[in-house]
């Protein structure tokens, strides 16, 4: 291939690796340095990118086009982050070529590296149990926490799949835990409202989106950090609206 059709092939594979990262919950700064160690292995060091949670934005210079690339879905998948941060210190340090490093790039896009939905679902009423031990609750109270807590996320799956509206899952999901926890009080499976409510949302938390949004604005990224961290907050809301209106019903 000619010089153009390389630099062409080139940008593709950087925005490749940079829309993966950011699809899998990645920070600005690190998919901004991991493309930018990408260009300069290849010679070109006069790149530059600039990432936001919606789009990547990269560029070679003067004399070449700008690229751009949307990212349309995220999610948190910090086995994807380092499988493209091996690719990257491998094709920096020549032990790959480019397109080697494309190819494997490629297979990572393709393959689906998120657990099977019923491990999340259990996962969920494990954790919301622990959640529920960590926050002083009593023992009587794990068994529903941990139904309400994997019955919500089971909701927060299904009803993702369905409308593809994270907000929107998100409040029916912390409802259908608000109703689950209330019945199960008034029906004396639970004792304690508060703690088996708190237990179950843990798991629909967007812990890490926070820490992210915080660690984007340390950085200096204020775009990102500040869209993550509206984000996150309109999570919460979702989840408060959804207790709200549970235990309003209930």
């Amino acid at each position: 291939m000619d010089y153009n059709e390389r630099t062409e092939f080139a940008i593709d594979c950087f925005l490749l690796a940079g829309r993966i990262m950011m699809e899998s919950g990645a920070e600005t700064y690190r998919v901004e340095d991991t493309m930018i160690r990408m260009a300069h292995s290849q010679g070109m060091v006069n790149a530059q990118s600039y990432v936001t949670p919606t789009g990547i934005i990269f560029s070679l210079g003067r004399t070449q086009p700008t690229r751009i690339t949307s990212i349309p879905n995220r999610a948190t998948n910090l086995h994807r982050i380092s499988l493209v941060n091996t690719i990257s210190r491998k094709l920096t340090s020549s032990i790959i070529t480019l397109e080697e490093a494309y190819d494997e790039l490629k297979q990572i896009e393709a393959k689906n590296y998120m657990l099977p939905n019923t491990i999340q679902i259990l996962a969920a009423a494990l954790a919301s149990g622990a959640f529920l031990m960590m926050f002083d609750g009593v023992g009587a109270d794990i068994l529903a926490a941990m139904i309400a807590g994997g019955v919500g996320y089971w909701v927060l799956l299904l009803v993702t799949d369905v409308t593809k509206v994270k907000f929107f899952s998100e409040f029916i999901a912390s409802l259908a835990v608000g109703i689950l926890a209330a019945l199960a009080v008034r029906f004396g499976v639970g004792q304690q409202l508060d703690t088996i409510i708190i237990g179950s949302v843990m798991p629909l938390v967007p812990g890490v989106i926070i820490t992210i949004a915080i660690r984007d604005l340390m950085a200096g990224h204020f775009t990102s950090g500040m869209a993550r961290g509206i984000e996150a907050l309109l999570t919460a809301f979702a989840i408060g609206s959804g207790i709200a209106l549970a235990l309003t019903l209930i």
